[in-house]
C-alpha cells in the first residue's frame, strides 16, 4: 500500500510539474514583452506581414493553377475537335479510293450510270456539308456526279484541286484552299488522281467539304468573350474561325511572328497576342494526321483570369485590411505596454524611495546587499557598509521641531548621495535619522576616507543645532569591510558597521570609526 501511494503522488507532482512547464513558458515569453514592449508590435508586424505574404503568394499561385487549368481544357478541346476531323477524313479517303479504283476499272466503268454511281460512291459521300462526290476527266469535265445535286456545267480545269492533281503523279490526296464553289458556298477541294493504264493522268475524284462543316464544329465550343478557336492550313491560310467572318476564311497570317511555333512541332501551347486584334491569348493547337489543317483553340488570358482577379481582389483587400488592423492593434499594445512599464517603473522606484530623502528605502536595501553579498562571494572582493546616524538628533526636533528635522534629514541625504560616486555604491535610509552606504569593491580605508569626508561636508554645512555639544548638526559613523569569502553574510556585516556606530557615539559622536573586524586590503 505504501509503494501504491508514493506512486500516485509521485504521478501527481509530475503531472502538476507537467502543466506548470508550459505555463512557465507562457510567463517568461509575456515577461519579456513586458520588458521589452515594442517586441510586441515588431512581432505583430513581423506575423501581419508574413500572413499578407503568404497570402499573396497564394493568390498568385492561384493565377498559375487558372493558367494551368486553360491551358488543360484547351488540350482537350483541340483533341477532341482534331479527333473528329481526322475521323471524318480518313472516311473521305477510303471514299476517294474507292473512285479512284473504280474508275481506273474498265469493266467499273462500262455498268449502266445508276449501277456505276451506287458501287463508286459510298454513304459517306452523302453526308451532310458534302458536295459532289465528283469524277473529272482529263480536261476537267465531270464524267460522274453524286446524286445530292447537280453540278452547274463547265470545265474545272484552273481549280487548285485540279491543277495540282494534273502537274503532280505524286500529289497523293490534296486538300485545297477555300473557295467559292458554283452555288456561292465556300468550300475546300479533297481530290485524288486517276492514272490511266500507262501512268498519264486520266482525270480526278473529288469530294467538296463546305467551310460550314468546320464552322459547326466550332460553333459548341466555349472560349469566353475574348477568346477565339479556329483551324487554319499549315502555310498560315485560314479555313474557319470562331467568332466566324466570311472575311476571314483565306486570310493568311503566315507572316506572324508566332505562326511558325505553330508549325515547328504536331502539337503545343504558347502563349502572345493575335495578330488580328492584339488580344493576348493562350494557344494551344494541334495539327490533325493526314490533313494540312492546324486547330487552335485561344482562350483570352483577361477571360480567363477574371474570376481569380475578381476572387484575388477580394481576399487581397481583406488580408491587407486586417492585416493593418493587426499592425495597428500591435503597436497599440506595444505603446499601452511600454506606458504600463513606465508607470510600473515609477511605481517600482516610488515603492523603493524613500519619500523625505529620495535615497533607497530600507526595503531596496536589504535586496541589494544580498545581490552584492552574492557578487561579492562570486568575485572574491570585498563590501564595506558604512552606518551613519544624526547626533542628538530628537533634541534637534524638540527644539526646532519636525519641520526642521525633516530639512536636517533631507540635507544629510544630499551629503551622502555627494560622497558617492560610482554607479553601483548604494545609500539608503534606514530609518529615523539612520542612513546606510554600501561600497562594494572598497577597502576599509578607502571606506574611512568616504566617511571622514562625508563626517566634514554635514558638520560644514554649518546647521545650527544649540542642544549640541557642537552647535552644529553633525554626524556619527560606524565602517566595517568584510570579505564574502570568509564564511560571513550580509546581515553580520551591517551588525559590525553598527556596532561601530555605537563605538563613535560613546567616544563623543561626530567621528568615524571602524569595527575590529574591518579587513584591510583593496579588492
Amino acid at each position: 500500500m505504501t509503494g501504491s501511494s508514493d506512486n500516485f503522488a509521485r504521478g501527481r507532482r509530475q503531472g502538476r510539474l507537467r502543466v506548470a512547464e508550459p505555463q512557465a513558458a507562457w510567463d517568461r515569453l509575456a515577461n519579456m514583452f513586458a520588458l521589452q514592449p515594442l517586441m510586441a508590435g515588431i512581432a505583430g508586424t513581423v506575423v501581419a506581414v508574413s500572413m499578407v505574404g503568404l497570402s499573396l503568394v497564394t493568390l498568385y499561385n492561384g493565377r498559375a493553377d487558372a493558367l494551368d487549368h486553360a491551358r488543360e481544357t484547351s488540350a482537350n478541346l483541340v483533341s477532341i475537335i482534331e479527333g473528329t476531323i481526322a475521323r471524318d477524313v480518313d472516311l473521305y479517303k477510303i471514299s476517294l479510293k474507292a473512285i479512284v479504283d473504280g474508275a481506273e476499272q474498265p469493266e467499273m466503268m462500262a455498268l449502266p450510270p445508276n449501277v456505276r454511281r451506287q458501287a463508286m460512291f459510298d454513304r459517306a459521300t452523302t453526308a451532310l456539308y458534302i458536295g459532289g462526290p465528283y469524277l473529272m476527266d482529263a480536261k476537267g469535265q465531270v464524267v460522274i456526279e453524286g446524286d445530292l445535286e447537280t453540278v452547274r456545267p463547265g470545265l474545272f480545269t484552273e481549280r487548285e484541286y485540279f491543277r495540282v492533281q494534273e502537274h503532280d503523279s505524286n500529289a497523293g490526296i490534296y486538300f485545297s484552299h477555300p473557295y467559292r464553289d458554283g452555288f456561292g458556298r465556300l468550300s475546300i477541294g479533297i481530290s485524288q488522281r486517276i492514272n490511266s493504264d500507262d501512268g498519264s493522268f486520266a482525270g480526278i475524284a473529288l469530294l467538296a467539304v463546305r467551310v460550314e462543316y468546320f464552322r459547326m464544329l466550332l460553333q459548341n465550343v466555349d472560349i469566353g468573350h475574348l477568346g477565339s478557336v479556329f483551324i487554319i492550313r499549315e502555310d498560315g491560310t485560314f479555313l474557319v474561325r470562331k467568332p466566324y467572318t466570311d472575311s476571314d476564311v483565306g486570310r493568311n497570317v503566315s507572316g506572324s511572328s508566332t505562326f511558325p511555333v505553330m508549325i515547328s512541332h504536331p502539337s503545343g501551347a504558347y502563349v502572345a497576342k493575335s495578330p488580328m486584334d492584339g488580344v493576348r491569348r493562350l494557344y494551344s493547337y494541334a495539327r490533325v494526321p493526314g490533313t494540312p489543317f492546324i486547330v487552335v483553340v485561344a482562350p483570352a488570358e483577361d477571360d480567363v483570369l477574371t474570376s481569380w482577379r475578381n476572387r484575388s481582389i477580394a481576399v487581397g483587400s481583406l488580408t491587407l485590411i486586417f492585416g493593418f488592423c493587426f499592425i495597428a492593434l500591435s503597436w497599440l499594445l506595444a505603446i499601452s505596454l511600454k506606458q504600463r512599464a513606465v508607470v510600473q517603473a515609477e511605481l517600482i522606484q516610488l515603492a523603493g524611495t524613500d519619500a523625505l530623502t529620495g535615497l533607497d528605502n530600507r526595503r531596496v536595501l536589504d535586496s541589494r546587499m544580498d545581490e552584492e553579498w552574492r557578487r561579492a562571494r562570486r568575485n572574491g572582493t570585498s563590501l564595506s557598509a558604512l552606518f551613519i546616524d544624526i547626533d542628538h538628533f530628537k533634541r534637534f526636533n524638540d527644539t526646532y521641531g519636525h519641520a526642521a528635522g525633516d530639512n536636517a534629514l533631507a540635507r544629510v541625504a544630499e551629503c551622502i548621495e555627494s560622497v558617492i560616486r560610482r554607479p553601483g555604491d548604494i545609500a539608503a535610509r534606514y530609518g529615523g535619522e539612520e542612513f546606510v552606504i554600501l561600497l562594494p569593491n572598497t577597502s576599509s580605508v578607502g571606506a574611512s576616507r568616504i566617511a571622514e569626508k562625508l563626517r566634514a561636508k554635514v558638520e560644514a554645512m554649518g546647521i545650527a543645532h544649540v542642544p549640541s555639544p557642537y552647535g552644529v548638526v553633525t554626524v556619527s559613523i560606524g565602517c566595517t569591510t568584510s570579505f564574502a569569502d570568509r564564511g560571513r553574510n550580509a546581515v553580520s556585516l551591517l551588525s559590525d558597521a553598527d556596532g561601530a556606530l555605537y563605538l563613535a557615539k560613546m567616544s563623543g559622536r561626530n567621528r568615524v570609526t571602524a569595527s575590529a573586524s574591518a579587513a584591510v586590503g583593496v579588492h
